[in-house]
């Protein structure tokens, strides 16, 4: 067999195992929009070893659970961690299920957009017009939105390694490539009508008039944020102010300003809720967690567009960065602690 005609067919035999295997995951239903299935594994009982446990008492409510609800990466509408739809109707369906005792709410993000932030900080709120409490329990980071949905917790727990606070907003970046477009011979022109209508485009630079604009709405982002926060945590509002300046807060500098209510263990707070708050001492928790699975299509798309992003940036000579927001024209607020 000709070298030629070997290496043709081992080619085509990848290829037909690549197709293969994209078929097998989308069969499966692993997409964007996969929910996640609750395992038996996922449910325990907590504080059966308490003093005040006692077996025949707990009959009365051996149907009844604790939801441990997972909120983890950057808030958006959907990425790989996080999806907002599922975590909204899944609010909504506890809620209504009446077997429901209490939410436990692991947080463990950056934070991300205020409109998704502000939703599920209101969906919370909406649970708790049940009587039943939302104990929130803050993971390595709730920082930014991660503190605002935090605050509508009967109680904040925090890990003694978490870095909360992060009070503050972001909203929009501009990059001003012009001159490097002059430099490189590039000409770049959009048509637009009103003199504000092209602002943050990479080929305009940013007027004084359009930098005001911007920093109005965050400037309204960011006392709602404040105002949020002052009212949930009894702070008083110009006391908030002075400690929302952005930065983020070790646990014990989050308690020290009241940002929290107790540095402690995951089990510790469901034993708190479950014990003290519910006085159902070994009742159930069920874990509620998102998890999205990439088809091969969406990992190879996702790995051919970091590549071709990362050559067009070099031969511009700019940061990969910037490149990905030349095409990103939202000017959406976020609540989002600068960290990778």
């Amino acid at each position: 067999m000709k070298k030629t005609t070997r290496s043709g067919l081992i080619i085509l035999i990848i290829f037909l195992i690549v197709i293969g295997a994209y078929t097998v995951f989308t069969l499966k239903g692993i997409s964007g929009d996969s929910k996640i299935t609750i395992n038996s594994s996922d449910t325990y009982r907590v504080a059966e070893d308490s003093e005040s446990y006692n077996p025949s008492a707990a009959k009365a409510y051996r149907n009844e659970f604790i939801a441990a609800l997972y909120i983890e990466g950057t808030i958006s509408a959907a990425n790989n961690s996080y999806n907002h739809k599922w975590l909204l109707s899944t609010i909504e369906s506890l809620k209504k299920n009446e077997k429901n005792a209490g939410l436990a709410v692991f947080i463990n993000s950056p934070g991300g957009a205020v409109y998704q932030s502000d939703e599920v900080y209101l969906a919370l709120q909406d649970y708790r017009t049940t009587k039943r409490p939302v104990y929130i329990y803050q993971g390595p980071m709730a920082a930014s939105g991660g503190y605002y949905i935090s605050c509508a917790g009967n109680k904040i727990y925090a890990n003694r390694n978490t870095l909360t606070g992060c009070i503050g907003v972001i909203m929009g970046n501009s990059f001003d490539l012009t001159g490097l477009f002059d430099r490189l011979g590039i000409k770049s022109t959009t048509i637009h009508s009103g003199a504000n209508k092209n602002m943050l485009n990479y080929n305009e630079p940013l007027t004084e008039e359009q930098k005001a604009i911007m920093q109005s709405m965050c400037d309204e982002c960011y006392d709602q944020f404040v105002s949020i926060v002052a009212k949930n945590r009894g702070i008083q509002y110009n006391t908030c102010c002075k400690i929302s300046d952005g930065r983020l807060y070790s646990a014990k500098q989050a308690l020290d300003n009241r940002l929290i209510d107790a540095i402690d263990t995951w089990d510790n707070m469901l034993r708190d809720l479950a014990e003290n708050e519910l006085k159902k001492p070994g009742i159930k928790v069920t874990t509620f967690k998102y998890q999205k699975k990439q088809s091969v299509y969406d990992m190879l798309t996702e790995k051919a567009l970091d590549i071709q992003t990362a050559k067009a940036a070099a031969q511009l000579g700019v940061p990969s960065e910037v490149i990905k927001s030349m095409n990103d024209k939202s000017l959406v607020p976020m609540y989002l602690a600068p960290v990778n």
